[in-house]
């Protein structure tokens, strides 16, 4: 979702928007200092992974800030995911499946109007 997230970056940037990507690049161990030296700078978290919603990693990243900067947040926690359905075979239908950079953008701007 890196690459996803840097053409998500790039569409609001001509907006006039300014966000930051951070690339977990392993999840175990996590990164938690990143994560929360991220929400204490910009007061704001969007978490985009491709696995589904329910049981994903981003529900562990947001309880990480939660418990480790809350007060810092000045919105609620978002993630962008994967519908919580089996994951289709078709390569059509995958790329219907996975996150967009739309997606990420328009949750993005919900978040950045908060």
């Amino acid at each position: 979702m890196r690459q996803v997230c840097l053409d998500a970056a790039i569409e609001l940037e001509k907006d006039g928007m300014r966000v930051e990507v951070i690339d977990l690049r392993t999840l175990y161990p996590i990164d938690r200092a990143t994560v929360v030296e991220s929400v204490k700078k910009t007061n704001k978290l969007l978490v985009v992974h491709e696995d589904t919603r329910t049981g994903g990693i981003a529900g562990e990243v947001i309880a990480i800030v939660c418990e480790e900067a809350f007060d810092s947040l000045d919105g609620p926690p978002m993630r962008v995911t994967a519908p919580d359905t089996p994951v289709p075979f078709s390569p059509p239908l995958e790329d219907a499946f996975l996150p967009g950079a739309a997606d990420v953008a328009k949750a993005c701007r919900k978040l950045i109007k908060y």
